[in-house]
């Protein structure tokens, strides 16, 4: 599962996809609603990839608990993030037994399960979504048929008319001045 280009903006409600970087700002595109607007740099942007969740034996990241949900679901819904809390923390305590749950608040439980239903809604967990998002390899037309070589055109070269500058003006003019005192 690849989340990279996916992230979330404080105070803003949602995923986003980084579309394109701008000179101060990046834009990005709402999963559900695929609008687009700019994220500017005093924005709080946080990316899927670097976010983790706290175990008694270390950190584990959330792309692993999105695939490990995913399997239990069998690639349904999770529970809605409007659940009762206490469901929501049994449901993470099937996923992760080890989950240390003095420093995940019920509120982080929440905004997992909301973006796994997000993820899952616009496609991005599916395994075999993501296979179709890849560009295809790119076939050598060479290889496929040989290419019959056609002789070249000759092309007339154009040469344009020289231009005559500012100084080039001036000097037959000093020239001219120079032979007329000459005569005199």
């Amino acid at each position: 599962m690849d989340l990279s280009g996916i992230i979330s903006i404080s105070g803003r409600p949602g995923l986003y996809r980084v579309i394109a970087q701008g000179k101060n700002s990046i834009i990005v595109e709402s999963l559900t609603e695929k609008k687009r607007f700019p994220a500017y740099t005093s924005d709080r942007i946080s990316a899927l990839d670097d976010i983790s969740i706290y175990t008694y034996e270390g950190d584990t990241p959330i792309g692993e608990i999105f695939a490990k949900i995913y399997d239990k679901q069998d690639g349904k819904a999770a529970p809605s993030h409007k659940e009762d809390a206490t469901v929501l923390q049994e449901f993470i305590l099937e996923i992760i037994p080890d989950y240390d749950e003095d420093r995940v608040y019920p509120s982080d439980i929440k905004k997992l399960i909301q973006w796994y239903n997000m993820l899952l809604k616009s496609g991005d967990l599916d395994p075999a979504e993501e296979e179709k998002k890849k560009p295809a390899a790119k076939k050598n037309k060479a290889e496929d048929s040989p290419k019959e070589e056609k002789p070249k055109k000759a092309v007339a070269k154009k040469v344009a008319p020289k231009k005559t500058t500012e100084a080039a003006k001036k000097k037959p003019a000093a020239k001219k001045t120079a032979a007329k005192s000459a005569k005199k």
